[in-house]
């Protein structure tokens, strides 16, 4: 069955299920979802099974975030469904679920990608490439951006049409029936959900249907930690208990085990491997840059891959020493592109009065689970089990590699054990691809990929190291008010690459040279501050550094946000001004950080960051003024004889309407303790294109005796929603930079702080 043209689209449902969805756009798509006993499959959103059972569709990777409770939450609370009666089916790939926010953002990642257009931000033509695309990517903080609009509107077409169900029942007016917690009531009268669903099936809902006059969320109350949670994630119990089923848990009958061994990450390929039979080994697969070995079990295919002592050639031995070279030469002397003007821009700013370089190494995002998939072909068709922020360039990559077409791979959505933007990238998918091709003509088995640690760490690509420069024009005055800034990042076209290895596939080594000393915005995300500064200009300077780069939690927002809050803080100091007062003059034209700030100052009982206090400020915004969320973060740190400690973090946040308020605080905390392994963690270096730490433990992230005492408040308002996923990412780093120069006097201007740099 197809899908209508019309925006409302219904049908009768066979064994007395109802399925309805909301377009914003008309197409014709497939079906996408799969009936079970009891449902009819009519649409991409929403079943209800005659049991009374509500299954929401959820097309984003859950990878920690709570996306598997939200969605499903905005769907229960619009639809006037029981909590308790929610369940969650992960959405296969289809163009019914278009992330437009998210392909506007990266129209310049995808410009050209079988489209012919040049300009790629208009809302229609994003939406035309994520529908014919199937572009359903997790990534940016997009999915309720994205989603939440489509899923208040089937289930309010669902409500609609259960209440009209219920109304001929009994010969009332269906505006007239109330639609709440499972149940739909006329005066005395009541009937389930379950009851009415074939029936309602039959109906027509109001085009458009009505929608709750509140728009769902939770509106927090400050300091009542211990309130009740009217919605607890789903995927809770089964983490807790242990039975949630992660991409590496697929069990298929059986199934066989592969490891694999890359050489380095800068585009290694195999020379050579000692071929003798091992013991335990069923199969050994050579890829053009790295080796297989499968066994009945992950462990002996491990060992029997370690005894091969696989070689490999690097094509770019990268070197962070000549790295940080390049870099520190591009900033000051290097070709650059304009990425920003604001205010009178170039025009304003006349003189520099007051300069300072930072500098931040690569980082990896380093989830707890390893890549992994599992895969059996037959006749023809690859099924996959994995998990993918990007499931259609997963399919297509992993097509082209075995030679069929992306209609024959069928892709089950796993959950990740964390992501941090890591499973943004194909390499499992096109590595367990060949390697089922291959046990499918020797076997005939299934087969099930998990990297080692070590290998998840050497084939990272890593977030771009980058050198920047801050000049600003100050006010005559004296009082270091800020009439001008001027930003200069020396960074790869970091977000190009990327977009290269997703959309085209290319390898790493090709991706770098395609995207040579080209413009990207993307790397600087942030370098325009919320602070009304008169005239602002930020210039990114593309610089080769032979090293792949890719994604990361907060991105580009990691490193923009410390230089300029350390900035701000050192001419706050230079000035003897107090860094609270200081900031808030500046944010005339943004309030709501203002208040963030306020909050954060009261929470923390900040004392002005006197000297030796050990307390510094740093505050955030992420998006536009409209719909952007904000951050203030007062850290409060120590140096002694066991190193520097963070001893307490309080955050303000402004993430306007709150959908779930316990998830919203889960994020920032666990952004915090990100923040934290950015700043005070081990740098990833590379020596001869090899990481020097192949091991978690070398990383230096923190550990639960590391974690401070973490406070945060929401301010609530009825603003758009906001993600608060690297809202503390972003802020962590500068804040506790600033609370070391207050301990310590010193003022550390690289990223990790103490990987040299003051």
């Amino acid at each position: 069955m197809e899908l209508t043209r019309r925006g409302l689209l219904t049908g009768a449902a066979v064994g007395g299920g109802l399925v309805v969805a909301w377009w914003l756009y008309p197409r014709t798509f497939p079906s996408p979802l799969i009936p079970s006993e009891g449902e009819h499959v009519f649409d991409a959103w929403l079943k209800i099974a005659e049991d009374g059972v509500v299954t929401v569709a959820v097309p984003q990777l859950e990878m920690g975030q709570g996306i598997t409770t939200l969605l499903p939450q905005i769907v229960a609370q619009e639809l006037g469904a029981d909590w308790r009666q929610i369940a969650v089916e992960p959405a296969p790939v289809s163009g019914a679920y278009a992330n437009i926010p998210l392909a506007r953002k990266w129209s310049a990642l995808w410009d050209g990608w079988g489209q012919g257009l040049s300009e790629m931000s208009d809302e229609f033509l994003a939406a035309k490439f994520a529908r014919d695309g199937r572009f359903s990517a997790t990534a940016d903080g997009t999915s309720i951006a994205a989603f939440e609009e489509p899923c208040r509107y089937a289930a309010a077409a669902a409500r609609a049409m259960l209440a009209q169900a219920a109304a001929d029942r009994w010969d009332a007016s269906w505006e007239q029936c109330v639609v709440e917690n499972g149940f739909v009531r006329y005066g005395e009268e009541r009937v389930t959900f379950g009851e009415l669903a074939a029936e309602a099936a039959t109906k027509e809902a109001p085009d458009p249907p009505p929608l709750q006059t509140t728009a769902p969320g939770e509106k927090p109350v400050p300091g009542e930690e211990t309130a009740p949670l009217a919605f607890p994630r789903i995927d809770m119990p089964s983490k807790v208990d242990g039975t949630h089923q992660f991409a590496a848990d697929v069990r298929l009958p059986g199934m066989l085990y592969a490891a694999i061994r890359h050489g380095p990450v800068d585009g290694a390929t195999l020379t050579g491997f000692d071929k003798r039979r091992r013991r335990g080994i069923i199969s050994v697969i050579e890829g053009k840059r790295w080796l297989a070995a499968v066994a009945s079990n992950w462990w002996a295919a491990q060992r029997g891959l370690a005894a091969m002592k696989p070689q490999f050639a690097a094509e770019f031995p990268a070197d962070s020493g000549a790295i940080a070279a390049r870099l520190e030469t591009m900033v000051t002397g290097g070709d650059s592109f304009r990425i920003a003007t604001e205010g009178f821009g170039e025009e304003g700013i006349s003189r520099i009065d007051f300069a300072r370089q930072y500098e931040v190494e690569a980082a990896i995002p380093a989830p707890l689970e390893t890549a992994s998939a599992t895969a059996r072909y037959e006749d023809g068709t690859l099924e996959l089990w994995m998990a993918s922020q990007a499931p259609e360039s997963a399919r297509v990559a992993a097509a082209r590699a075995i030679g069929i077409q992306p209609e024959d791979v069928v892709l089950y959505p796993m959950p990740a054990g964390g992501s941090f933007d890591r499973r943004l990238e194909n390499d499992h998918a096109i590595e367990i691809a060949l390697i089922a091709r291959e046990l499918a003509e020797s076997h005939g088995a299934p087969v099930q990929l998990v990297w080692s640690r070590r290998e998840e760490i050497l084939q990272s690509r890593p977030r771009t190291p980058a050198s920047m420069l801050l000049g600003t024009q100050l006010s005559p005055d004296g009082s270091g008010r800020i009439d001008g800034l001027r930003t200069r990042i020396a960074c790869p076209p970091s977000n190009l690459e990327f977009g290269k290895r997703l959309f085209e596939n290319l390898t790493p080594s090709a991706a770098m040279r395609e995207t040579a000393g080209a413009k990207d915005a993307l790397v600087c995300e942030g370098a325009v501050p919320a602070y009304g500064i008169p005239s602002v200009i930020v210039d990114h300077v593309p610089t080769e550094i032979g090293l792949p780069t890719g994604r990361m939690r907060g991105n580009a927002h990691c490193y923009t946000a410390f230089a300029t809050e350390s900035l701000i803080d050192e001419i706050a100091a230079e000035h003897s001004r107090e860094p609270l007062s200081y900031r808030i003059a500046m944010l005339g034209k943004d309030v709501r950080l203002a208040a963030c700030l306020q909050r954060a100052a009261q929470m923390a009982e900040w004392d002005g960051g006197v000297d030796q206090s050990g307390q510094g400020l740093a505050c955030h915004r992420i998006g536009d003024a409209a719909t952007g969320g904000r951050i203030a973060c007062i850290a409060t740190a120590r140096a002694g004889e066991g190193g520097v400690r963070v001893t307490r973090l309080t955050a303000a946040v402004d993430i306007g309407r709150i959908i779930n308020l316990d998830i919203a605080r889960q994020q920032i905390e666990g952004g915090l303790i990100f923040g934290i392994g950015l700043a005070l963690g081990a740098p990833i270096r590379y020596s001869e294109g090899m990481p020097v730490a192949l091991d978690m433990d070398e990383l230096g992230l923190p550990a639960l005796a590391d974690c401070p005492e973490i406070e945060v408040e929401f301010i609530a308002n009825e603003a758009a929603p906001a993600d608060p996923g690297e809202l503390g990412a972003a802020v962590a780093a500068p804040a506790i930079a600033n609370a070391l120069f207050s301990a310590t006097g010193l003022r550390l201007r690289r990223l990790p702080l103490l990987s040299g740099g003051i």
